[in-house]
Parts: C-alpha cells; structure tokens; sequence
C-alpha cells in the first residue's frame, strides 16, 4: 500500500513539474536536463571495476558532501566518481565541477528509471548526502546488495516519518548500509526507533568551510571598497533582512562600509534595494567601471562571491531567519566573525550552539539589532573575542570527513 501510494504521488509530481515548466524556469531545467538523459549515461559511462556515486538533493547538499567526495578520490585515485543531482540548483551551478568524473540529473524514482540507472551505472559503493529518501533507488540498492551511505544526517523528533503516518516509509532507514549523522540526539532519535546502524561522525560542512578559507579569492574590487574600514557583511539577505538592515545603513554615522549579497540576484530585487537606500551604492558588475572607494555599499548582483566577501568582513548578517530557515553561517563563522541572523534558526545545530556561545546573535527587531551591533562596534577586545567562538567552534568540530571516509574505504 506504501509503495502504491508513493508511486502515486511520483506519477503526479511529474506531471505537474512538467506542467510548471511551461512558466517556471527552475521547472524548465528540471525537465529539460532529464530528456537526453539515458543516451548520456550510455555514451559516458564505460564500465568500471570502481564506480563510486555520490547523489546530492542540490548545492548545499553537495557542498556538505564535497569534503568526503575529495577525500574518498584521494585515498582511492583509481576510483571514478559519479554525482547525481535532483535540483537545478545544484547541477547548473556544478555541472563542470572537476572532482568527479560523471555529473547527471538524478532520474525520478520510478521503478523503471531505477532499474535501469543503476544496470547502466553498475556501482560499487553508494553514498546520499543529508536528505533525500528515495524509496525505490534505496530498495533496489538493497536488493542488489549494493552499500549505500547516509552522510552528515541529522534528524528531529518532529520529523514526518517518526509521525503515526509515516510509520510504514519508517522502514527505509534499513536499506542503509550505514549512517552517519551529525550528533548524538540523531542517533538517540533513530535508536528510540530500532535502528542501530548509525554511528555520530559530525557534520562534514565544518571540513568545507574551513577549506574555504584556504581557497578563498582574492577581490581587489572589495579591498578598494572597504579602504581599512569597519565592514559588515550582509549574506544571503531577503526582503525582511534588508529592511532591517538598510533601515540601519540610512542612519549610520560611524562610517561603516556594507557589502549586500542577496539570495535573489534578479535585476527587480537589486533596483528594489537601490530605492531603499539612501546612502551611496554600487553593484558589483559595475564596480569596475566607477570610483567604489566613495559609496557606502557594494551590492553583489552575481553569484560565487559570498564565501570568499566573508574574509574581508568585521561582522555578519547571513539571511533566511525569517522565512524557512537561515543560511549558511559556519562560512563567516569560519573567519573568525561576529554573525547575526533572523529568528528562525532552531533547526540548524550550529547557530543553536553559537547562539549558547555568544559567537551569534539572534535578532527580531531593528531595536535588537542596534542593541548587539553597537557594543561590538564600541569595542575592539568585544568584536575579537567574539569573533575567536566562532573561530574555535569550527576548528573543534572539524574531522567528520576522515571519519567517514575511513569507514567507507573498509567496504
């Protein structure tokens, strides 16, 4: 009955986002990136004694699983790596990425899809990254007696399947080889449940972003914006972030500089922002062509940047808190700066943790956000040792990646 409805549900999913893609663009890569899909696989995949696969929900996903991907690849080089991704997001952005040597659209998990991508892939060892339960690729995996991995999971009470009516999916968690989850209440959580192959590894995004800091780019354009002044860097912003934060801009008399970095780059969002400021701005794209030293704030109207801006920032505001949920914040974290955000941020372990730290700040209101702001400001020791939390909590949580990679490289 479970896998009829599930399969229920597919079906109908793929009717609508075909239907979506007719008006939606992200829809339109969706269905789009699938057409050719089987003649890709064909054409580029050879058989191999080593294939490894990798599948990722999108680019988040794939940037917590980036770690073990190029740890696995150093310690086993013969390996070929395969990474699959279900959202546009992911793939677009990552298409050409150099560290694996096949990148697909995941196929949708229809029986037959399933069937025939793991025939034509012929895996060894398989590896899903945080989300994603795909019922029937986790099955057939199972069937075949191919391991398949769980990384960098984590999971709540809350969460549909531990509901009465997700009882009978429940049972997906047994298809896993193996799952590493980020903390100990995950594995309570799972236990309490019967499921006992779960081991605590941590998260792997605390090995990605304190690669970050080795990798980052240097911005010349950001040097001569910030001419030796206090930065504040805005990450990630939406709509209720930025109100805050230009209502803040407008009135400032410290001679802050501001670099925005949007969540949504398109032209009517940026223009939006423009109108609400009042100081002096500049986007990026054309920096280049105009004397940046003299505005105030810089808007990022492309994407890439972010995770390198944060080198050059003082303190942090990362966007999303009051939507979904926040952003990324162990990227700023990671250098070693102050770091506030939205109230919506319980879910995610790390801002929970910093927050009990006093590395990051929560903040509701612009009364709030002038409350926190202006002591960091005021004092230079206050702004540093702020700054070392959240420098701390990144190093001491490093190591998730090893763990893993270790335990794969036994199968």
């Amino acid at each position: 009955m479970t896998q009829f409805i599930y399969g229920l549900i597919l079906f109908f999913y793929n009717i609508g986002i075909h239907l979506a893609a007719l008006f939606n663009r992200k829809a339109a890569l969706w269905v789009a990136g699938r057409k050719q899909i089987w003649s890709e696989i064909q054409t580029e995949i050879q058989p191999h004694d080593h294939l490894v696969w990798f599948h990722c929900a999108s680019l988040g996903e794939f940037e917590q699983g980036r770690p073990v991907i190029e740890e696995y690849k150093k310690k086993v080089p013969e390996a070929h790596i395969l990474i699959t991704f279900f959202s546009p997001s992911g793939y677009e952005v990552k298409k050409d990425y150099p560290g694996a040597d096949y990148i697909f659209y995941l196929p949708l998990d229809l029986l037959r899809n399933v069937k025939r991508f793991i025939k034509l892939v012929n895996p060894k060892l398989v590896v899903f990254v945080k989300y994603e339960y795909w019922y029937n690729y986790l099955h057939q995996l199972w069937k075949q007696k191919i391991p398949v991995f769980l990384i960098s999971a984590n999971f709540r009470e809350n969460q549909w399947f531990f509901r009465w009516y997700g009882k009978s999916f429940r049972k997906i968690f047994n298809f896993f080889t193996y799952m590493f989850v980020q903390n100990k209440n995950s594995k309570e959580i799972l236990s309490n449940y019967g499921f006992d192959n779960v081991t605590v590894s941590g998260d792997t995004r605390f090995d990605r972003v304190y690669q970050i800091v080795n990798e980052r780019r240097e911005i010349s354009q950001v040097e001569k914006f910030k001419q030796q002044k206090m930065l504040v860097i805005v990450g990630s912003s939406w709509k209720e972030d930025e109100t805050i934060i230009i209502k803040y801009i407008n009135q400032d008399k410290r001679g802050l500089k501001w670099i925005i970095a949007p969540h949504e780059i398109d032209n009517q969002h940026i223009e939006k922002i423009e109108e609400m400021l009042k100081k002096p701005s500049v986007r990026f794209s054309d920096s280049f062509n105009k004397d940046i030293s003299t505005a105030d704030v810089l808007i990022i109207d492309n994407i890439g940047l972010l995770s390198s801006l944060y080198a050059y920032g003082n303190i942090a505001w990362v966007g999303g808190g009051f939507g979904r949920g926040i952003h990324n914040i162990l990227e700023p974290a990671t250098f070693g700066i102050p770091v506030f955000f939205g109230p919506n941020y319980p879910r995610f372990q790390e801002a929970v943790d910093l927050v009990k730290l006093r590395g990051a700040f929560v903040i509701k209101t612009y009364e709030e956000f002038i409350n926190h702001l202006e002591p960091l400001l005021d004092s230079t020791e206050l702004l540093e040792n702020t700054g070392k939390i959240n420098t701390n909590y990144i190093h001491t949580n490093i190591g998730a990646k090893t763990k893993i990679v270790n335990n794969l490289l036994m199968i």
